[in-house]
């Protein structure tokens, strides 16, 4: 199962201050947010994102599609097939796409701890 780029995104209150603070450890913004209240960091291969205010927890998040350098990969797994075998393996999926749709779309599930998976396909 191919899920994609992997990311970690996480809920804070000041996104200033938490760019400053990944900043001293060595993560750097990748691409321009413009003035939305969020940003996309990495620092080599690991990715974060800082989002001010937008959701309640920290969500892992997966990005069919894409490498860790959110450059398109020609070969992915579909979110779609992705949503029909978790389910085919008993996993509760919260949200799912449409299934004769094509193009963006994303999955919404939670592990055993309640922690949010995101698995979100930009293309």
């Amino acid at each position: 199962m191919q899920l994609g780029a992997f990311s970690i995104s996480l809920a804070v209150e000041d996104l200033d201050v938490s760019i400053a603070f990944y900043a001293k450890l060595g993560f750097e913004p990748l691409g321009d947010n413009g003035d939305m209240r969020y940003a996309i960091l990495k620092n080599g291969e690991h990715v974060i994102g800082l989002f001010e205010k937008m959701f309640e927890k920290n969500i892992l998040t997966f990005n069919p599609g894409w490498n860790q350098s959110a450059q398109n990969l020609d070969d992915f797994t579909d979110v779609r097939d992705l949503a029909d075998a978790l389910e085919a393996s008993g996993l509760e999926l919260i949200q799912r796409p449409e299934p004769e749709t094509e193009g963006p779309a994303s999955i919404v599930l939670e592990d055993p701890d309640g922690n949010p998976i995101l698995i979100d396909q930009h293309r």
